[in-house]
């Protein structure tokens, strides 16, 4: 979910004019275009921008209409709001990338556009005739047409708008269930693709299953408080408040860019995004500093990345976690708190071994924001405090409590000029807002075909019994194969709608395996979303070396390398659901807490092959296995750690001292 879309980028730090310069908006947008499929968008100018616009508009104060009062059928509600997702998709994404002809749709996108909305609103307008006779399977002939059309028309969308992995993966799926019904159940082509068609658009089991319920339900009503959330300057925030803190230590820069990036990446809901937002600052300082560009751009796209997992917000998905998962909220976000300490702290571990290696040093003070005048804006927080407090209490719906902080969000704006929200700036957020949520709407509808074509076909046993049979009672075998899988649909695709998918498609495998199911949903969120910056799809690794004009492949390695714990963890937390506080004591969080971090410590340290000095091979090794041993939960491994890591640690104090004298 795009919490701050990206249809702008400020310069959001207090940066040099020779920083801007380095890399100005135009090439910023390029990168966006180039990496982030929600960026290449149809250029609409005059006229005909502001009926799109305000129809887009339109559609926000819908939703949250609809969200908030309605009352409606399922088969009036959901089909309506795809039909609208269709219609404005065709209106803001090309069928090709480098089509920005402006004001230019061609006759085969009106084609296309009008038929896939067609079709959904035939839904809605026989819902009532539909419920009856769905019942009865009985659909006339046209309706299995109408319906293959309204899934052409989606795909399409979820193609020019997420990608084609996702698809490459629905498409086995389809194919599969086609096969399932023609010869497995013996109905033939033409009843299959009637079976299918029913179950994929006309009933609740497919496009309209619980990913796009819960994407019409609320995603899109946080899409927009963020679109309104951006307006108030909370990004330029961030950024000048991680300067403040630890822009003057050695290699400041890049500690500055994994804060930045984990507080506006918390609220971002896009790694790319966040990347090439506040990469195009960050990432030109570290340079400056004397980082190498691989190693600044894969900083900025592991820190960016990883504040999808940063609670209280994780790019919106604690508040898909509690609804999959049916925990409160504040659940969720406590439970996140020690695996994203565990994540940011071996990057900010990394970043800083990095820059003593280097000999670096931190940003000159007098060139550093002042942390007094800057506390003045702390207001502009308050929308992100009162949406967490609205939904932590449990009194409000999640739809209701987003709605209370757009107009928190409006008011922090007033008290600056700058950010000031005036009606034409209102209008455009709404915008914005709907613009940021087609491709998590297209890729929620895809992960519901996946979902039904998995139901319908009874598909789930037999993956869970291939998965065990390779395993051969390994949960960490079957663990791997889920890692696996994970990566490959979380290719490319939104952080919610990433989730929505892993939760629809790969949680229940792990979770009838025997693994609790908080730890389950923890499992397959983390490898959803690590996968941007996995090669050979790392589109935020990718993103942040062209930021830095460094290799591609060089600059993915390094960010897998930053993000190790975001593999090690989710490992932990399934096979030992302790370090989510999951069957746990007082004293064990404690113990889990400070030897977690001393192992992410002894991780890192054996990744950058410095402490004080540099490290041999051997000595590499034995940090990063007694790290490995630290962060799993148990006194005995604990010892063994503390041992080896504490070893190497001295060892390295000696040497140093050594070759002082």
């Amino acid at each position: 979910m795009a919490l701050f879309p990206k249809h702008r980028t400020e310069q959001t730090a207090s940066t040099t004019p020779e920083d801007n310069h380095e890399f100005d908006q135009a090439a910023v947008d390029e990168v966006m275009r180039k990496y982030d499929r929600e960026s290449n968008v149809r250029l609409w100018e005059g006229v005909p921008a502001t009926v799109v616009y305000g129809l887009m508009a339109l559609f926000s104060v819908f939703v949250i209409y609809v969200t908030l009062f309605a009352t409606w059928l399922d088969l009036i509600r959901y089909p309506s709001f795809v039909g609208c997702i269709v219609f404005f998709g065709y209106l803001v994404y090309p069928a090709h990338k480098g089509d920005h002809r402006p004001n230019h749709i061609p006759w085969y996108d009106i084609l296309l556009m009008l038929a896939g909305t067609a079709s959904f609103f035939y839904v809605v307008v026989n819902a009532q005739d539909l419920t009856v006779r769905l019942g009865m399977m009985n659909v006339y002939p046209y309706e299995i047409a109408i319906g293959v059309i309204g899934i052409i028309a989606v795909v399409e969308l979820c193609r020019r708008a997420v990608g084609i992995p996702i698809l490459c993966v629905a498409g086995v799926f389809m194919g599969y269930s086609l096969y399932y019904y023609t010869f497995t159940k013996s109905l033939g082509f033409a009843k299959a693709l009637r079976q299918l068609t029913v179950g994929l658009f006309f009933r609740t089991t497919g496009i309209l299953t619980t990913p796009t319920q819960v994407c019409a339900k609320f995603i899109v009503v946080f899409i927009i408080f963020g679109a309104f959330l951006e307006r108030t300057g909370i990004s330029k925030f961030f950024i000048d408040l991680a300067n403040s803190l630890v822009g003057k230590f050695s290699g400041g820069p890049a500690k500055v860019a994994v804060i930045s990036s984990a507080l506006c990446g918390m609220v971002s809901g896009s790694s790319v995004g966040n990347t090439v937002t506040t990469g195009s600052v960050t990432i030109p300082m570290m340079k400056k500093t004397g980082y190498e560009g691989e190693f600044a751009g894969a900083v900025e796209a592991a820190a960016s990345t990883g504040g999808q997992i940063m609670p209280p917000i994780m790019g919106a998905a604690a508040f898909l976690m509690a609804e999959y998962v049916g925990v409160p909220y504040s659940d969720i976000i406590v439970r996140a708190i020690l695996p994203a300490v565990l994540y940011f702290t071996g990057i900010f571990i990394c970043v800083h071994l990095e820059a003593k290696r280097l000999g670096l040093k931190g940003i000159p003070v007098e060139q550093l924001p002042k942390l007094g005048p800057l506390m003045r804006k702390i207001y502009l927080l308050l929308p992100l405090v009162l949406l967490v407090y609205m939904v932590s209490s449990g009194r409000n719906t999640m739809a209701f409590a987003a709605a209370v902080s757009i107009v928190a969000a409006i008011l922090v704006s007033l008290p600056d000029k700058e950010t000031r929200m005036t009606p034409a700036i209102f209008v455009d957020a709404l915008a914005n807002g709907a613009k940021s949520s087609i491709s998590v709407a297209a890729a929620c509808c895809i992960a519901g075909i996946i979902a039904g074509c998995i139901t319908m076909t009874g598909l789930a046993s037999q993956i869970i019994t291939a998965i065990i049979t390779v395993a051969n009672g390994s949960n960490f075998v079957a663990l791997f194969f889920t890692m696996l899988c994970c990566i490959v649909l979380g290719m490319g695709v939104p952080t919610t709608a990433n989730y929505c998918i892993m939760a629809s498609t790969c949680a229940p495998i792990l979770i009838q395996m025997g693994i609790p199911t908080m730890a389950a949903h923890f499992f397959v969120f983390y490898f959803g979303i690590v996968a941007d910056i996995t090669p050979p799809v790392a589109l935020a690794a990718y993103a942040g070396s062209a930021i830095a004009r460094a290799k591609p492949m060089k600059t993915a390695i390094n960010a897998t390398k930053l993000a190790i714990a975001a593999f090690i963890v989710p490992y932990i937390i399934a096979l030992s659901p302790a370090l989510i506080f999951v069957d746990t004591t007082a004293f064990e969080v404690i113990q889990i807490t400070i030897t977690a971090l001393f192992g992410i410590f002894g991780v890192a340290a054996g990744l950058q092959g410095f402490i004080n000095r540099p490290m041999s091979i051997p000595m590499r090794l034995i940090s990063i296995a007694g790290g490995l041993t630290l962060i799993v939960p148990g006194t005995v491994t604990d010892v063994v750690g503390i041992v080896l890591v504490g070893g190497v640690f001295a060892l390295q104090i000696l040497m140093e001292k050594r070759e002082k004298n």
